[in-house]
């Protein structure tokens, strides 16, 4: 079983089924990063990432499927480069000294660990049992645990050797334009989400999107849109019912009623929300029953479908997609990275 990879692709794919920057053409001779004062070019990067598999991408879009099969293989170069500079440095054999700070530091998973990972995750397997999937869940936890300590070590190595990276993400320009919004259309960072009041995924991802939100203050423009998928029956009836909210200045007030209630989305429960928030339920019920944002969600869905959305919780970063219910560590990756690219603009 290749759990690993099952894994990473659980996660990259969790979800139910400003105008971003204009992306800078790149030719095989450009510096895409540096390590000290050592360049690396796309050529380099392009050697390394034309040698993964497609399947590797799973359904991403061709130009979004390069940009990750080029960026892992520029985090590859540059990790070598600084192992291979810290052991000219140390006067040591690159192997010994990658044995001597990651290899040596990895615990091995115990009996009990792989019982317990088991346990957790029982979907993952897909009813074996705990002894036909004993050894490769051991060899997935100590590559879990050789991928966390060798970027512990690289991250130490990072800090006292410069790194940039140049590598262009690709972009598409995501359009605002009325929807409900948090901060200041001015900061550096847009994070447009489509999104579905009854998709499980979106219900998982609210929380890390306030954190994100938390975390980066007004450096971020967040902006909701709506997605409702056809397979989901109170969806649309809930995106109507925020917008109705929206119109009475209380869309997020509604918005964080509606997830913190996800079983509670029929209309007389949206409409005893509404109340309940202290809206006008008159003008809300009015608004809801007439339809009255009915073009605004078709033209959320319409936005999503053009910009290749085909499941929920969508985010768009400056132009840049990430799909599913990630972690937040996901999200910082991608904001930093943008944040960095406006310093060298």
């Amino acid at each position: 079983m290749r759990i690993a990879r099952v894994l990473v692709f659980a996660a990259l794919f969790a979800s139910c089924s400003t105008a971003a920057q204009q992306p800078k053409k790149q030719t095989a001779t450009d510096v895409v990063a540096t390590v000290g004062t050592t360049p690396i070019t796309l050529a380099q990067v392009d050697d390394l990432a034309l040698q993964q598999p497609a399947s590797s991408f799973g359904n991403l879009k061709l130009s979004q499927a390069m940009f990750e099969a080029r960026r892992m293989a520029l985090d590859s170069l540059v990790g070598n480069l600084l192992v291979e500079q810290e052991a000219k440095a140390r006067k040591l054999d690159k192997v010994a000294l990658v044995d001597q700070e990651v290899s040596s530091k990895i615990a091995p998973p115990t009996d009990e660990e792989v019982a317990a990972w088991y346990q957790a995750n029982q979907q993952r397997v897909q009813g074996a049992t705990l002894d036909q999937v004993r050894a490769p869940i051991r060899a997935f936890l100590v590559q879990e645990r050789t991928q966390a300590a060798r970027q512990a070590y690289l991250d130490r190595l990072k800090a006292k050797t410069p790194v940039k990276v140049m590598l262009e993400p690709p972009r598409q320009a995501v359009k605002a334009g009325d929807s409900p919004a948090k901060g200041l259309a001015s900061a550096p960072i847009e994070m447009i989400e489509f999104s579905d009041f009854q998709c499980p995924y979106c219900l998982r991802a609210n929380p890390v999107v306030d954190q994100v939100l938390g975390a980066y203050g007004d450096k971020i423009h967040f902006v909701y849109r709506n997605y409702p998928l056809p397979n989901h029956p109170n969806a649309r009836p809930a995106a109507e019912a925020a917008q109705c909210a929206n119109e009475q200045g209380k869309f997020w007030q509604y918005h964080d009623r509606l997830f913190a209630n996800p079983a509670q989305l029929s209309d007389a429960d949206l409409k005893q929300s509404a109340s309940q928030l202290g809206l006008d339920s008159a003008k809300f019920n009015a608004c809801f029953d007439g339809h009255k944002y009915k073009t605004t969600i078709d033209a959320d869905i319409q936005a999503g479908d053009e910009l290749g959305v085909s499941g929920t919780p969508a985010f768009f970063i400056n132009g840049r997609s990430i799909t599913g219910a990630q972690p937040f560590e996901e999200f910082k990756r991608v904001i930093d990275e943008e944040l960095e690219l406006k310093k060298t603009r």
